[in-house]
C-alpha cells in the first residue's frame, strides 16, 4: 500500500508544480529559486494569485475525496457523497442569502455558506433522529429531502434575484470555481476544516467498524447512538467550511473514492489518504484546465462533471458494488 500511496503523492506533487508555473501566463520555472529578482510582476502573479489556488485546490480535493471515502464506509453505500445529507445544497442557500441581502462580500458570503451547510445537516439528523426507525437508510432519507427543500428555497431566492447582477453571481456560485481565491481564504478554510479531518483520521478504527452490520460494530465496542451521528458532524463541518470556500464542486468525493479502492481492492485509512491524494490531482487537473482551455474561465464544476459522469455510470453498470 505504502508504495502506491508514494507513488500518488508524488504524482500530485507533480501536477502540484505544472499547476503553479503553468497558465494564461506561465511563470519561468527558475524564477522562483532567485526569489523572483527584478520580476514583481511574476512574483504577484505567483504569491497572490496562483499559489493560494493552487493549494487550495489540492487541498479541497483531499478533503472532498477522504470525506467521500468516510460517508461510503458508515453509510456501506458506494454512491454516496457528500452531498448525501444536504451540505452542499444548504450551502449554496447560505450562499444566495448573502449575495442577495448581505451585500455579496467574499466574507459574508463564505461565512453564510458555511453556517448554511450546518443547518442543512442538523435538520437531517434532527429528523432522524425523531423518526420512528433508526435505520441506516434513515439518514440518507432525510438527507434527500433537506436537500429537495434547499434547492426549492434556491429556486426561490433565484426567481426573486436581480437578472441583470446577483442572479448570475448566484449561479456561479453554484458551478464551483478558485478564481477568487486569495491567501486569506486559503488559510481560513484550512483552519476551519483540518480540526475535523484530523479527528476523521484519528476515529479511523470506528469508522471502519460501521463497514461491518449494526450488530457486528455494537458488538466490537461502537456506540451506535452516538458514533455515527458525530462522524456525519465531522464529516458535515468539513465538506460545509470547503464548499464555502470554494462553491460546489461536483463528484471528486464520488469518483476518487471508488478509483482508489479499485486500485488497491481494499477500504482502510491507507485507502482513504490514496484517495485524498487523487481527489487532489483530480481537482488540480481540473483547475488547471478551467483557467487554461479558453480565454474566460469555466467552472471547474462542470470539468469535474465530465469527468466523474461516466465514472458513475460505470458504477451503475456494476451493479452499484463497492470494490
Amino acid at each position: 500500500m505504502k508504495p502506491k500511496l508514494m507513488i500518488a503523492l508524488f504524482f500530485t506533487g507533480g501536477i502540484l508544480l505544472i499547476s503553479l508555473f503553468w497558465g494564461r501566463y506561465p511563470l519561468p520555472w527558475l524564477a522562483i529559486f532567485n526569489g523572483f529578482q527584478d520580476r514583481p510582476l511574476e512574483k504577484a502573479i505567483f504569491f497572490n494569485l496562483r499559489l493560494p489556488r493552487v493549494l487550495l485546490a489540492a487541498y479541497a480535493g483531499f478533503v472532498l475525496a477522504l470525506v467521500g471515502s468516510v460517508l461510503q464506509t458508515i453509510f456501506k453505500n458506494p454512491l454516496a457523497s457528500p452531498d448525501v445529507m444536504g451540505v452542499s445544497s444548504g450551502a449554496s442557500v447560505g450562499a444566495a442569502f448573502a449575495i442577495l441581502f448581505l451585500g455579496g462580500s467574499m466574507f459574508t458570503v463564505t461565512t453564510s455558506a458555511f453556517v448554511g451547510g450546518l443547518l442543512a445537516v442538523a435538520l437531517a439528523v434532527l429528523l432522524a433522529h425523531h423518526s420512528n426507525t433508526r435505520q441506516l437508510a434513515t439518514f440518507v432519507v432525510t438527507g434527500l429531502a433537506v436537500n429537495a427543500l434547499a434547492q426549492s428555497i434556491l429556486m426561490i431566492l433565484k426567481k426573486i434575484a436581480d437578472p441583470q447582477n446577483t442572479l448570475a453571481a448566484i449561479e456561479f456560485w453554484t458551478m464551483g470555481g478558485l478564481g477568487n481565491t486569495t491567501m486569506g481564504r486559503t488559510i481560513g478554510t484550512i483552519a476551519t476544516t483540518l480540526p475535523p479531518l484530523v479527528l476523521l483520521i484519528v476515529l479511523n478504527r470506528q469508522i471502519t467498524l460501521l463497514s461491518l452490520s449494526d450488530t457486528e460494530a455494537a458488538a466490537l465496542g461502537v456506540n451506535l447512538k452516538w458514533v455515527r451521528p458525530g462522524l456525519l458532524a465531522l464529516s458535515t463541518l468539513a465538506i460545509a467550511g470547503i464548499v464555502s470556500g470554494t462553491g460546489l464542486i461536483s463528484f471528486i468525493g464520488l469518483i476518487a473514492p471508488h478509483i482508489a479502492r479499485l486500485i488497491t481492492r481494499r477500504n482502510t485509512l491507507a485507502v482513504w489518504l490514496l484517495s485524498g491524494t487523487i481527489g487532489a490531482s483530480l481537482l488540480l487537473v481540473a483547475d488547471l484546465l478551467a483557467r487554461t482551455l479558453t480565454t474566460s474561465e469555466i467552472p471547474v464544476s462542470i470539468l469535474t462533471s465530465l469527468i466523474g459522469v461516466p465514472i458513475l455510470i460505470a458504477i451503475l453498470l456494476r451493479g452499484g458494488k463497492m470494490p
